[in-house]
């Protein structure tokens, strides 16, 4: 090999962190990895895989982020002049916004240019504390920081206030009352409107979706997964994982470090009709879960978790 391939090469080659010079940066700056973090003196950020962690309301943040359309909470925070309002969606996928009558709120499924989404959405929520009416956040990163200690949302909201989400059928709440959207907010509004999934909040981060043929529930949950999986096996051992005629556990699939139980659901009962019955399932796998601590799983349930964790879904 000639020196000049052999330079080439090495140039090529990843270095100790396994990412290639000219790969993107995990950090989400934008740049090659050479030119971020992996230049002289750079260190790589690690993605936070469970943001929400420590929070009381990680669950219902999860949900929001990953797959309610349209949604919207009251932002509990430990001291602030302003009211914040968490969102699902905001026009054009802005970080944040402040309404022309002065209603500030955050997005949650937004892009975002850091490993951290806690410590993105702290930014996004000190720069709506103090923006003026009219003012757009496009893109929330590094460089929204105030100053020169990075927050969390877990600095910024007291740890055991719950969440309390509402769900809408539309966007409209992106408008103050009794005005109308005109130019590309009009667009961006027409489109996220085309784009809902029917959903209903129909217990603690269990939500009902409606995906056409049939209905799903999705179930945020936030035990340890090894130990969820256990108390879903112990039930599906006894027949008892189900919702009652009309469902079936369909699997799960992970987000920001948490286990989603999904169940089929017959479409034609309303979604308040599954209520009882969820919670009816949530109380015997509590009852499961607690009962994992002096009984080990039974070879039957063990196949029945062996079957479960081959069970991973995604969701579109």
């Amino acid at each position: 090999m000639s020196r000049r391939s052999a330079v080439k090469n090495k140039a090529k080659a990843p270095d100790a962190s396994g990412i290639g010079p000219r790969q993107p940066c995990p950090c989400g700056s934008g740049k090659r990895y050479k030119a971020c973090h992996g230049s002289a003196g750079g260190a790589v950020e690690v993605a936070v895989a469970r943001p929400f962690e420590g929070l009381a309301a990680e669950c219902e943040l999860v949900a929001l982020r990953e797959f309610v359309p349209s949604g919207t909470a009251a932002l509990p925070l430990v001291e602030a002049d302003r009211e914040i309002t968490l969102a699902t969606v905001l026009p054009m996928a802005a970080a944040a916004l402040v309404r022309a009558d002065g209603v500030a709120y955050v997005g949650l499924q937004v892009q975002t240019r850091s490993s951290d989404i806690s410590r993105d959405l702290a930014r996004a929520v000190r720069w709506a504390l103090t923006a003026k009416a009219g003012d757009v956040l496009a893109v929330v990163g590094p460089d929204t920081d105030p100053g020169d200690q990075p927050e969390r949302l877990q600095d910024l909201v007291p740890t055991d206030a719950p969440l309390e989400a509402a769900v809408h059928g539309d966007f409209s709440w992106w408008m103050p009352e009794g005005s109308e959207p005109t130019g590309e907010v009009a667009l961006s509004l027409e489109r996220a409107n085309s784009a809902i999934l029917p959903t209903e909040r129909i217990g603690a981060a269990a939500y009902w979706v409606d995906a056409g043929e049939r209905a799903h529930l999705r179930w945020v949950r936030p035990e340890p997964e090894e130990d969820l999986l256990a108390a879903l096996a112990r039930l599906h051992a006894k027949g008892e994982l189900g919702l009652g005629e009309g469902s079936r556990y369909a699997g799960s699939f992970r987000a920001h470090g948490l286990l989603v139980p999904v169940w089929d659901l017959d479409r034609e009962p309303h979604a308040r009709e599954w209520t009882e019955a969820v919670d009816q399932l949530g109380t015997r796998l509590d009852a499961a879960l607690a009962s994992l601590a002096g009984e080990p799983l039974t070879s039957d349930e063990r196949r029945a978790r062996d079957g479960l964790v081959g069970r991973q879904i995604t969701i579109r």
